[in-house]
């Protein structure tokens, strides 16, 4: 049951696909105020757990933190950040009563959930011009599966982009690349992309190649294909000012940019200097933007990201004459009545300023409209963008696309990587605890900067990270310059990352069926054990151990030094470790709570029981894999319904992808 309330004039967003009848009234739980602006109210009971909330800190139970919907760059994911670079504005109430709430609102949103009081969830705006769609169901499963209904089929890319892929800003030329290359094909660990970030560009410009470095680009790319390599290069939100540009030409002469309440084109600071925003949201500028990712496609490349679309600003002219002028203050003041202090925070406050998204306007049906009011939307649909430039480009071609900043809906046209994260620990858990909550909004490719982003990585974290990105769809490896050079090659005993990685491309027959499951029947690849044992009191409050899929369930190891840990099992199942010799354990451990012991160089899973999964033979990249020499894990009698396809057209519903194996003896 969906009932959709409507309230002022609210800004159409396209989150959700199809037509669902407005409802009269009040929401059939909690209660509803929009005398200043827009604030909902439920009472919780003791025991209710509230899902959802996409890429968020802290637990998959989001119950007793404050959490605000406002795409925001910030690579400091503490238990105390409010807002990152996502806005997913769906949660579910578990508990005496089953209920989801979906609030369609692209600006700033405020989700107290037992924050100011333990018992109250609150959900506010500023303006009561929103959707507010409610569902109810019997299970938070069942009101997951009514929702991702609502907002239409997730992405699906290409199957290449299951493999792993290596990254690191600073790669600068060809040998750079080929360096990369070189270090996994000579010490033979599997990889399928080599990502190129913002040193590939001429002068940090979209779509252009560095002139010296990169000439005969498509030869290049031709020459990484001839190895299995596809290279992904970045896309910024930022257009560089610069006369003679054709991209800045064509977006100028068009009026493609974001405007200025008087009409010029708005100003901001961004890697290549003073930049210009695309209009993303007036549909002539989003076309033209998408097209332009034909200068790429057409020398050979089939995979991109899109970055800095909060869109992140470092300054603006504004801001740095502000800065200017209260430094100067500070410089003349004898009497200390400008305080050292103050100017310190205008300088830190310069970058993603408040008064800057105020600054700038979108066209949109020939209306003029203020970013911050719409600011959730800016990734959304800059990788709408593209997505929808990929089907003109080449309409039956699967590409591989992803984004940092998202908000619900841009889930149809790409996935997303969790930000510019960092080589802790505890955000190996986070990483975890992100994946089933982007899932329940529509978020299927997904994955962490494995590794850490920012800081220094160290050997035994990027194996234990490793170890849980076998598991998640995006598998990258990616870390920022002036850190410690973490790809996989550069650490002693080479051999442990080998097997961990190789037993990535023998589980991918698996984990590959599984995601065109989920995206297809619009269900969800990871899931908290709850969804798979509703009954179990227990399972609620295990957060570090999810479901994949409907066969298996993971519980990494992500604490410094340990040698296992303890996982409860909701039921009898096979625990199975993938060993360094290439040979896999098996034990049987019955339903309770259990301390297995799993190594650094050991990839461990549990397969539920009376079921199987389907295991290939290790292959250096995804196009050597061999899909006829399948071999079945777990218990005998079992049946698995595989998935393939050819991985590249989008014949999705076809039955022929579909077919039964058994697993004999």
């Amino acid at each position: 049951m969906v009932w959709k309330f409507k309230y002022g004039n609210p800004f159409e967003t396209e989150a959700v696909v199809g037509s669902i009848k407005e409802t009269e009234g009040n929401p059939p739980f909690g209660t509803l105020s929009l005398k200043d602006g827009f604030c909902y109210q439920y009472e919780l009971s003791k025991n209710d757990v509230v899902y959802g909330l996409g890429e968020a800190v802290r637990g998959i139970n989001k119950r007793g933190h404050c959490y605000i919907s406002n795409a925001s760059d910030d690579p400091n994911h503490l238990e105390s950040t409010r807002s990152i670079y996502g806005a997913h504005n769906f949660i579910v109430i578990a508990g005496e009563k089953n209920f989801g709430l979906f609030v369609d609102y692209p600006a700033k949103l405020t989700f107290d959930i037992g924050y100011t009081f333990s018992d109250i969830l609150e959900i506010s705006c500023q303006d009561a011009n929103l959707y507010l769609y409610v569902i109810e169901g019997e299970t938070p499963y069942e009101i997951v599966k009514q929702f991702r209904k609502m907002i239409g089929r997730s992405y699906i890319p290409p199957k290449f982009a299951f493999g792993f892929g290596q990254s690191r800003w600073g790669y600068k030329t060809k040998e750079d690349f080929r360096k990369v290359v070189g270090g996994y094909r000579e010490n033979h660990i599997p990889i399928d992309m080599v990502y190129m970030d913002i040193d590939y560009m001429q002068d940090f410009k979209d779509f252009t190649l560095n002139e010296e470095n990169f000439k005969d680009f498509p030869a290049f790319v031709s020459e990484m294909k001839e190895q299995n390599i596809r290279l992904i290069p970045i896309i910024d939100a930022g257009v560089k000012i610069e006369p003679g540009y054709q991209v800045y030409e064509e977006g100028v002469k068009n009026g493609y940019f974001c405007k200025r309440e008087d009409g010029s084109n708005f100003v901001a600071a961004v890697w290549p200097g003073y930049t210009h925003f695309p209009d993303v949201l007036n549909p002539e500028a989003r076309r033209w933007f998408g097209d332009c990712y034909r200068i790429l496609t057409e020398q050979g490349i089939e995979g991109f990201w899109n970055d800095m679309n909060e869109p992140a600003i470092f300054y603006t002219p504004e801001g740095m004459k502000e800065a200017y002028e209260q430094m100067r203050e500070c410089a003349e003041d004898e009497n200390g009545k400008v305080s050292v202090f103050q100017v310190r925070e205008t300088l830190v406050n310069l970058q993603n300023n408040r008064k800057d998204y105020e600054a700038f306007y979108h066209q949109v049906d020939g209306q003029m409209v203020r970013h911050d009011k719409v600011h959730n939307l800016f990734g959304y649909n800059m990788t709408r963008a593209a997505g929808e430039g990929f089907e003109r480009i080449d309409p039956d071609k699967r590409f591989l696309l992803f984004s940092r900043s998202s908000y619900i809906g841009m889930h149809r046209y790409g996935g997303i990587w969790t930000g510019d994260n960092k080589s802790w620990w505890d955000h190996i858990l986070l990483n975890l605890k992100m994946m089933p909550s982007l899932n329940m909004c529509g978020f299927l490719y997904t994955g962490a900067d494995l590794g850490g982003f920012g800081a220094d990585a160290t050997r035994d974290l990027l194996l234990r990270w490793l170890a849980f990105g076998v598991f998640t769809p995006l598998m990258r490896n990616h870390a920022a310059v002036d850190t410690r050079e973490q790809e996989c090659y550069q650490f002693e005993h080479v051999e442990d990352f080998r097997h961990v990685i190789e037993v990535r491309y023998r589980l991918l027959p698996y984990l590959y069926s599984e995601y065109m499951k989920a995206a297809v029947f619009d269900d969800m690849y990871f899931k908290p054990l709850s969804f798979e044992y509703p009954q179990d009191t227990f399972a609620p409050q295990v957060e570090d151990q999810l479901m994949l899929g409907n066969e298996i369930m993971i519980a990494p190891v992500y604490t410094q030094n340990a040698k296992g840990r303890y996982v409860y099992l909701p039921e009898e199942m096979m625990f199975i470790k993938f060993m360094p010799d290439g040979s896999v354990y098996e034990e049987k451990l019955p339903a309770g709570h259990h301390y297995v012991e799993v190594a650094l160089n050991e990839v461990p899973l549990f397969i539920r029981g009376g079921k199987c999964i389907p295991v290939a033979e290790t292959a250096e990249s995804v196009a050597e894999l061999q899909m006829d020499t399948l071999e079945l894990l777990g218990y005998s009698g079992a049946e698995y319904l595989l998935y393939d396809d050819d991985g590249n057209h989008k014949d999705y519903d076809n039955p022929e992808n579909m077919k039964w194996m058994k697993k004999l003896s």
